[in-house]
């Protein structure tokens, strides 16, 4: 059976869902840095639009009755490689021990022209 969670973080832009729920594991969306209470999207640098992206990604995962310790996989999207260290320094920043499977890939151009976009996959 499939859950949808759609609260606790900025609407989404098309026809998907923030996450799903199937089984023990909670699927979230790629989140952007688009604040959740006025709507804007966070840009002044990329730790603080990573920063929004991990705050979105942490709400939508307690949406789901999820945290950020039951994350087993995530996917970071850049359209700069060269903001890597910075990207990685704050989102290494939510995450303690234990950490995650992930790949870190460039694209050319993300909705709402984000400059970072993170999804993930999490343990309920």
């Amino acid at each position: 059976m499939k859950t949808i969670v759609t609260k606790d973080s900025p609407a989404p832009i098309g026809p998907y869902s923030q996450a799903t729920v199937s089984g023990n594991f909670v699927f979230v969306s790629g989140q952007v840095g688009k604040n959740a209470v006025s709507g804007a999207m966070i840009q002044d640098t990329i730790k603080n639009e990573t920063r929004e992206v991990m705050n979105n990604v942490k709400a939508v995962l307690e949406a789901a009755g999820s945290n950020l310790s039951k994350v087993v996989k995530t996917t970071i999207f850049l359209t700069n490689m060269d903001d890597f260290g910075q990207v990685n320094e704050v989102y290494g920043s939510f995450f303690t021990a234990n950490f995650p499977a992930r790949e870190t890939v460039q694209v050319t151009r993300l909705p709402l022209n984000a400059n970072v976009e993170i999804s993930v996959i999490a343990e309920l």
